[in-house]
């Protein structure tokens, strides 16, 4: 059984202000063409999809299209993640086409999903554990009516009992098909990304690795845990089973990804262990690089050639910043994010910036000029000028 491991599309998110959709569309003819050239029988996706509850028109069209085509290959398992909407990407699942599971709804982690391989024998269970949000599956995994604790913990160790109670009841399963667990969480021992949302509830936002061993059992029923929510790829926990990993994000969506390999785990499973995980390696998005020079060098030298299509965050060397700044910059590195400034401004640039403050609308001014890139115009400045008039007249009345 071979199966691709994948999760945290976030489909429709922007790095800073720039459109990310070519590196979706190109990451979905990546993975399409991989299943197919591996010859895998099923996808996961541990979670998130989308990066918004309510997805623009077209990325709901290129999820379409990405599935459409992964369908004639493989079967896919989806799960939702904390950036989905649940109700609405699970819209429909009973009606689905064979081959296409959405589990999205958390009193359903214990139903098993029986996929089969290329020769249409069993070859895997997989349980789907979407994103639970402690303060609504406290009440809706209650196992008797009494509210579970208000953590991530709690929830997600009862749909874990879910999974173990319908393991101990599935006699039938030969020892050879593999089980497989898919959650959208944060396990501890990982590493955190800039650019995934806070989970924190009462101060705690993990849980720790031994969850998935399902009880006080010496050993695991289950072989796999395919996790999603962090976008590095990694693999958590120091036991050997069940092997837990996160697959990361397909590309990166924060400067704390930039030094990430982004990947794609492939699993091949024989006699219930995965005796092979690979790791598969993708660079079809634009990099990301973090400079640190003074103005000159940006500008001159050739150093950073190789940079200047990346999105670039730059730490500023200059003891000042120079005027239209950000603009100078952008005639080099079209694809620039931020500009700290490292250093504290000289005694004399700090000796007109108390100056400047005696002169508000020239302080105004400085601001538009140095973050949009130009001097305001005669009609913006006429309209600040009486706004600010106005503010002072509002001000003298109090």
């Amino acid at each position: 059984m071979r199966i691709l491991h994948t999760s945290d599309w976030h489909l429709g998110r922007k790095f800073a202000e720039y459109d990310l959709t070519e590196s979706f569309i190109r990451w979905g003819d990546f993975l399409v063409d991989l299943a197919r050239s591996e010859k895998v029988d099923a996808v996961l996706v541990a979670g998130d999809v989308y990066d918004r509850s309510v997805p623009g028109v077209q990325m709901i069209e290129l999820f379409e299209d990405i599935l459409s085509r992964l369908l004639c290959t493989a079967q896919v398992v989806i799960t939702s993640g904390n950036h989905d909407s649940a109700t609405r990407l699970g819209f429909g699942a009973q009606f689905l086409r064979e081959g296409l599971y959405l589990q999205t709804d958390s009193r359903r982690s214990g139903q098993p999903l029986r996929l089969c391989d290329k020769a249409g024998n069993l070859g895997a269970i997989v349980y789907g554990i979407p994103y639970l949000d402690p303060d609504v599956e406290r009440i809706r995994l209650a196992p008797d009516g009494v509210p579970l604790a208000r953590s991530h913990f709690a929830v997600l160790t009862q749909a874990c009992n879910l999974i173990q109670e319908d393991i101990l009841r599935s006699t039938d399963i030969p020892a050879r098909v593999p089980r497989i667990a898919m959650a959208h969480a944060f396990v501890n021992g990982s590493e955190k990304s800039d650019s995934e949302l806070d989970l924190s509830i009462g101060g705690v936002d993990s849980v720790p690795a031994q969850i998935f061993r399902l009880g006080k059992q010496s050993s695991s029923p289950l072989n796999y845990v395919a996790l999603g929510h962090l976008h590095g790829p990694q693999k958590v926990g120091a036991h050997t089973a069940p092997l837990i990993r996160y697959s990361g994000s397909p590309i990166p969506f924060s400067f704390s990804e930039e030094n990430h390999q982004k990947s794609t785990v492939l699993l091949d499973f024989n006699d219930s262990q995965p005796v092979h995980t690979e790791l598969i390696p993708h660079n079809f998005f634009r990099k990301l690089k973090t400079i640190r020079a003074n103005v000159a060098q940006l500008c001159n030298s050739p150093e950073f050639t190789q940079h200047e299509q990346k999105y670039v965050r730059i730490e500023l060397t200059d003891l000042e910043r120079p005027r239209d700044l950000v603009a100078t910059l952008r005639r080099r590195f079209p694809y620039l994010v931020s500009v700290l400034q490292l250093k504290q401004l000289s005694p004399n640039a700090q000796y007109t910036t108390q100056m400047l403050k005696h002169q508000p609308l020239d302080v105004i001014n400085q601001f538009f000029a140095e973050s949009g890139g130009r001097d305001l115009n005669s009609a913006e400045l006429a309209l600040i000028q009486e706004i600010w008039e106005e503010t002072e007249k509002i001000g003298t009345q109090e």
